[in-house]
């Protein structure tokens, strides 16, 4: 039979399976169920632990009957900086905190009278903000006193390590996912010292780390369940941006990731890095020989589809937009719906339009908000090519499929050349491509590219204006948030 790959693909707002082989090439079906995570007036975003593994065994459930080959090795691509407490047992005690959950937003200035929080930064890869554990665990040690008050203390873990335990039997978190959680030292690839001295936990309290080759087995209950899946391989749940940067084929520093879906991203992998990341930007870890730096954003294609809501737009407004001078509307947008991420950090910042008149009207506010949320992928841009500056951008994505405007937006923003990548499963195939490493049957994700598709070329008085913009811009937020 033909080994496969199988990856289960957890992002946050669908869970997926579906299997590759040996290649790297995607085989069969692929089953897929979208959830909402819960949201709460206090800034809350989270998901019961229980039905969100309940749904992924459930893709599984649906995949595994349609397979024509057989399963070797299972990978995990899971969202990064998840939070939740289990008991002794390997309960849930609380839901699973999403990144995007705010309500720590108050415990970051006390982390920064507490600690360096530049010198953290270099060491940790990651600023003081409630994306990250240290803020959101002082903040439920106030809002969940009896989780810190029981006599048998609580384990805290990711969701990857959460579905680990519950059908393997054992917890450990790949050097991945710990180097999302802001108590993690890059270089010593160790929990930090410093950093676990100022949160209401012990080091105990936390999973054994591992790396992406580390593996283990289902338990006889989840093995009865699923026999095809007995003896393969589990390795552990790799962070989904590190995972859609190997599977889109950005798998060193000659390549920057950039992903505009409903969030964004760009990323550049990094082999034998011991630098500090750039002021704004985050150093994670793809396993223990590459780590992966970048920034995320918190608005892209979300703040388009709310434009395209909120402002009644007529049919032809795209050609109407193509059609305007770049800038002539003279407006300035702050994209920030819901708050940011790299490289200002403001959770609290939120979306502004400076400059209307009564001659702006709907096309050009819509054309301004594009802009704007494109010169924030710039902005980031601009630092990570400080690190790799002969890097090709390639770029993917929803967001920019669905508003092809936006591509040649962004592209002149950035001021430089960007590559479409055809790969439509690039966290799941990146996770497929690390099982494959660890089992042998690849060498490196970098034998097996994937499909690129057409490259777009800037236009440089274009962005010679842009970068004028993103003064305005940057100098607006100044004002309204420094």
């Amino acid at each position: 039979m033909t080994p496969l790959v199988l990856a289960l693909d957890i992002g946050t707002s669908s869970t997926r399976a579906l299997c590759f082989d040996f290649e790297g090439r995607k085989v069969g079906q692929s089953a897929q169920i979208p959830y909402d995570q819960r949201t709460t007036d206090d800034g809350g975003v989270e998901i019961d632990a229980d039905f969100l593994l309940d749904l992924t065994a459930q893709c599984l459930d649906q995949l595994l009957p349609t397979l024509q080959g057989e399963v070797v090795g299972v990978a995990i691509s899971g969202f990064w900086h998840s939070l939740l407490a289990v008991d002794d047992a390997g309960n849930a005690l609380t839901p699973v905190l999403s990144w995007a959950d705010n309500r720590a937003a108050a415990y970051v200035p006390v982390l920064r009278a507490l600690m360096d929080e530049t010198a953290c930064h270099a060491r940790l890869g990651c600023v003081f903000h409630t994306s990250y554990w240290p803020a959101k665990l002082l903040w439920l040690r106030d809002a969940r006193p009896e989780l810190f008050a029981r006599e048998a203390k609580p384990r805290w873990m990711g969701f990857g390590e959460f579905l680990r335990s519950k059908w393997c039997g054992d917890a450990r978190m790949s050097l991945s996912m710990a180097s999302g959680s802001g108590l993690f030292d890059q270089n010593r690839l160790e929990f930090d010292a410093e950093m676990l001295s100022h949160v209401p936990i012990e080091r105990a309290q936390i999973p054994e780390l591992c790396d992406a080759a580390d593996f283990a087995h289902l338990n006889e209950k989840m093995a009865t369940r699923w026999p095809k899946l007995k003896d393969a391989k589990w390795f552990p749940a790799i962070g989904d941006g590190a995972c859609s940067n190997l599977g889109s084929g950005c798998a060193d520093e000659t390549k920057i990731g950039l992903n505009a879906g409903t969030s964004g991203a760009l990323r550049v992998v990094l082999r034998d890095f011991a630098g500090a990341p750039p002021r704004g930007l985050w150093r994670y870890r793809v396993d223990n020989g590459r780590s992966i730096v970048g920034g995320a954003l918190s608005n892209a294609g979300n703040v388009l589809a709310w434009a395209r809501e909120n402002l009644r737009l007529s049919d032809d407004w795209p050609q109407n937009v193509a059609a305007m001078e770049v800038g002539a509307h003279g407006l300035t947008v702050l994209p920030f719906l819901a708050g940011e991420r790299a490289p200002l950090w403001n959770g609290e910042a939120r979306f502004v339009l400076e400059g209307a008149s009564w001659n702006s009207d709907a096309d050009m506010m819509m054309r301004a908000v594009l802009e704007g949320a494109a010169l924030r992928f710039s902005a980031v841009a601009g630092e990570l090519l400080k690190l790799a500056p002969a890097a090709q951008i390639i770029f993917s994505g929803g967001a920019l499929e669905r508003v092809p405007l936006w591509q040649s937006i962004v592209c002149d923003a950035i001021g430089a050349p960007l590559t479409q990548s055809l790969e439509s499963e690039a966290s799941a195939r990146g996770a497929a491509l690390l099982a494959l490493e660890a089992l042998g049957a690849l060498t490196d994700a970098r034998d097996v590219p994937p499909e690129m598709g057409a490259t777009l070329q800037p236009n440089l008085e274009n962005h010679a204006v842009y970068t004028r913009m993103l003064d305005r811009q940057n100098a607006l937020y100044a004002k309204i948030y420094e």
